[in-house]
């Protein structure tokens, strides 16, 4: 008995041959959740001390290793400093170390590998002109711990805004008005989340109905329901996780049509 439907979390490029390999077998549907580089918009309207937590758990939450991660996070001019100075805060309040130690909120990297991968394109930022805040680099030297990261000052084509991290690194740019925000935070090959903060729910249905994402957040971040559908845009993956949409890749239409001898009524 052959499967005749796959479903598929990964990175982008293994679940390239995923697809190939389904067409060149039994044709079998797949559905594909995978990576993303997910912008988080805050204006300088919204509520600081809520827009900070929640921000600050959309990216550090699974010590980054979150396919939703909001780590493309563009700050409005009026309150960039401050915001700025408060995640700085937050990240260094981290507790880093032994994760059967309730006091720890900070744990390792799956491996060697992802931990080496961080840090590289941690350096990148540095070299291509970022400015690191905190962090940057590995803690300790038993396991696979990278510092709590926040950069500043990141321009839309460096690595570290482009490429998913998959780690503790929170890029934060700033901008003017809402249409160059959304024109930016749409300029991405990745679709799956975002995450807009603002007191003006007018701002907020036009911003959210404008980004190309999947799912959208609003003064929150990360919070998932199971009626609520849940998959991405563009090259993050095709599909819906969750909700009644996710129901569809479980079950076949099959339609049935009969002739009748008479019709009765």
């Amino acid at each position: 008995c052959r499967a005749w439907y796959v479903r598929v979390r990964e990175a982008v490029v293994s679940t390239q041959s995923t697809g190939q390999a389904s067409g060149q077998s039994n044709l079998k549907r797949v559905t594909l959740e995978l990576g993303g580089k997910s912008p988080n918009i805050v204006f300088d309207d919204c509520d600081l001390e809520q827009a900070v937590g929640a921000s600050h758990m959309g990216l550090f939450f699974n010590v980054g290793q979150c396919c939703c991660a909001g780590s493309r996070l563009y700050v409005q001019e009026g309150i960039y400093e401050r915001f700025v100075g408060e995640m700085v805060k937050q990240a260094q309040a981290r507790v880093l170390g032994d994760p059967f130690d309730p006091r720890t909120n900070h744990g390792a990297q799956i491996d060697a590998t992802q931990l080496n991968k961080i840090i590289g394109l941690v350096d990148s930022g540095v070299k291509q002109g970022a400015s690191l805040q905190c962090g940057g680099g590995q803690f300790g030297d038993k396991g696979f711990y990278m510092e709590p990261t926040v950069f500043a000052d990141v321009k839309d084509d460096m690595d570290i805004s482009t490429q998913e991290i998959f780690g503790p690194v929170m890029q934060i740019s700033s901008f003017k008005t809402a249409e160059e925000v959304i024109e930016r935070a749409n300029n991405t090959n990745y679709g799956l989340a975002a995450g807009v903060f603002t007191k003006n729910v007018d701002k907020m249905y036009q911003v959210s109905s404008a980004l190309k994402a999947g799912h959208v957040w609003g003064n929150t971040y990360n919070v998932l329901v199971t009626q609520s559908p849940f998959g991405g845009y563009k090259e993050s993956g095709f599909g819906r996780d969750l909700g009644e949409y996710a129901l569809s890749s479980y079950t076949e239409v099959k339609c049935v049509t009969m002739a009748v001898p008479q019709k009765n009524s």
